[in-house]
C-alpha cells in the first residue's frame, strides 16, 4: 500500500514522529494487523514497528488484541486527531506560561536598568572572548547539580573544552544531570559530531532542534550565560551575558525544558534524515 506523504507529513506537524505517522496511516486502512504486516505496510523497519506500536498505544491512537499473535488496531481519526490537538494545546498553554513567567521575571530587571548607570551587580556583560572563554569553564565548574545547554555553532572542540567533558564527568558520577540541545544543521559539521559523541562518553545527555533562540547555559536554576547576537548586525556580533539571577534562571529552565520536550535524539533525527533521502 503506497502512503500518502502529504498526510504522514500533517501528522508528523501535529506531533507524531514519522514513523508513528506511517504505522498510523497503514493501521487506518484494515480493521487489525499484526506486528511484521504492518510493518510491511507502513514500510517500516522490522526491529523498530514494536517500538512505533507501543508508542501508538501510550498515546491511545491504536489498540492491540492479546492473543497468540497480538493485533493491532488504529482508533478512529477523529478520536486520534482530537487526541493530538489535545496535546498540541497543552504544549501551547506550556509556552504561555513559560512566556508569562519569563516577562515577570524580565520586567523588573528592564525597568531597573532604565533608572540606574550603574552595571546591575548580578549582570556581566562580556565582550572579549577570551573573557567569555573564562566565564564558560567558571559557569562548569561551578555547578553543582545540573547544566543545561542550548549549543549553537560555532562549538569549541573537544580538545578545547576539557574543562567542560571533566565536569560532565563530575556532575554524574555525583547524580547530577547535564543535558544540552544542538542544532540538527551543525550534525553536518565533523567538528560537531566529535564534540557529541565526546560529552555523550562522559554522561552528557543530548538532542537536536531545527532551531534555537540563542547560545544558552544553565547551572544548577540559578548562574546563566547566554549569547545575545547583536538585532541588526546579526550572529557576527554579539554580547554574552553572565547572569546570577535564580528567577531568571528558573524561567530560562522552564524554556529549556520546552525545547528539550519538543527535540529528538540522535538515532530519530537520523531516522528522519533516511525517511527524507527515501522519498527524494
Amino acid at each position: 500500500m503506497k502512503l500518502d506523504e502529504g498526510s504522514v507529513g500533517d501528522l508528523v506537524a501535529l506531533g507524531l514522529a514519522r514513523y508513528e505517522a506511517r504505522v498510523y496511516l497503514a493501521l487506518v486502512a484494515r480493521e487489525s494487523y499484526t506486528a511484521a504486516e504492518v510493518a510491511r505496510e507502513a514500510d517500516v523497519p522490522r526491529q523498530r514497528v514494536y517500538d512505533v506500536l507501543d508508542a501508538l498505544v501510550r498515546r491511545r491512537l491504536a489498540t492491540t488484541s492479546p492473543g497468540r499473535v497480538a493485533r493491532f488496531s488504529a482508533v478512529t481519526p477523529e478520536l486520534a486527531l482530537t487526541r493530538l490537538m489535545a496535546v498540541q494545546r497543552e504544549s501551547l498553554e506550556r509556552m504561555e506560561r513559560v512566556k508569562e513567567g519569563l516577562a515577570a521575571a524580565l520586567q523588573p530587571i528592564f525597568s531597573d536598568g532604565r533608572t540606574r548607570t550603574d552595571p546591575l551587580d548580578y549582570i556581566d556583560v562580556l565582550r572579549d572572548p577570551k573573557a567569555v572563554a573564562e566565564r564558560f569553564a567558571d559557569i562548569q565548574r561551578q555547578a553543582r547539580r545540573e547544566l543545561l545547554s542550548f549549543c549553537r555553532p560555532p562549538l569549541l572542540a573537544p580538545a578545547e573544552n576539557a574543562e567542560g567533558i571533566k565536569a560532565v564527568r563530575r556532575l554524574r558520577r555525583a547524580g547530577g544531570t547535564v543535558r544540552a540541545v544542538y542544532t540538527t544543521g551543525s550534525l553536518a559539521d565533523p567538528a560537531v559530531l566529535a564534540n557529541v559523541r565526546s560529552f555523550a562518553e562522559a554522561g552528557e545527555e543530548a538532542r537536536f532542534a531545527a532551531e534555537l533562540p540563542l547560545k544558552l547555559v544553565i547551572a544548577d536554576g540559578s548562574l546563566v550565560l547566554c549569547d545575545m547576537p547583536d538585532p541588526v548586525a546579526g550572529a557576527a556580533s554579539s554580547t554574552t551575558l553572565y547572569i546570577e539571577h535564580p528567577a531568571l534562571a528558573s524561567c530560562l529552565r522552564l524554556a529549556f525544558q520546552t525545547v528539550w520536550d519538543s527535540a529528538v535524539t540522535a538515532e530519530e533525527e537520523a531516522d528522519d534524515t533516511d525517511d527524507a533521502e527515501d522519498v527524494g
